[in-house]
């Protein structure tokens, strides 16, 4: 991630310590995947788009948190989106809402990288996924592919196309 500090693309702040990982795993309910925590330890991201996970106001970062669930959840209620894996599909919007409500609060968070860029929790080397309610598409390999990708720093792989894993969130994917 050497390559993040010497762009000059976006301002960087100091990147988060272990202790502040740990506060903000703590608070928010989640651990950094691996690529993610290096990622934010090399150098915080600041400015539009980004994340500001030293920010004061803990309801804008909750609100990145619950992003890609609500535009889920907003796509039943709308759409009339239904996911196969939920069932029989209610009859009532309320219903369905609730329902798909308990099914999302089992699958992995996904955590904010940029504008609406998420990487799991957890899961490392995972692709990047641009997450609009029900609208996802990889926009990298990897961490780092992506930032080759997103901001023209370092190499893109030359055959990208890894298929997203983590669960519920990879069916959605276009």
């Amino acid at each position: 991630m050497d390559l993040l500090a010497t762009s000059g693309r976006f301002p960087l702040s100091p990147g988060l310590s272990d202790a502040e990982f740990s506060r903000l795993e703590d608070e928010f309910g989640f651990r950094f995947a691996d690529d993610h925590r290096a990622f934010l330890s090399a150098g915080l991201p600041t400015g539009r788009g980004w994340p500001d996970w030293r920010d004061t106001d803990r309801q804008a970062i909750r609100d990145r948190l619950a992003a890609p669930v609500e535009g889920v959840l907003f796509d039943v209620a709308q759409n009339d989106f239904w996911y196969g894996g939920w069932g029989q599909h209610p009859s009532s919007t309320e219903e369905a809402v609730a329902v798909a409500r308990r099914y999302l609060m089992t699958v992995p968070r996904m955590i904010p990288l940029y504008s609406h860029r998420y990487l799991p929790a957890v899961l490392t080397g995972h692709p990047v996924l641009s997450i609009y309610q029900t609208d996802i598409v990889p926009y990298g390999d990897d961490l780092e592919d992506w930032i080759a990708r997103e901001f023209s720093i370092g190499t893109a792989s030359e055959t990208p196309g890894r298929r997203p894993t983590v669960p519920f969130w990879r069916d959605l994917v276009a």
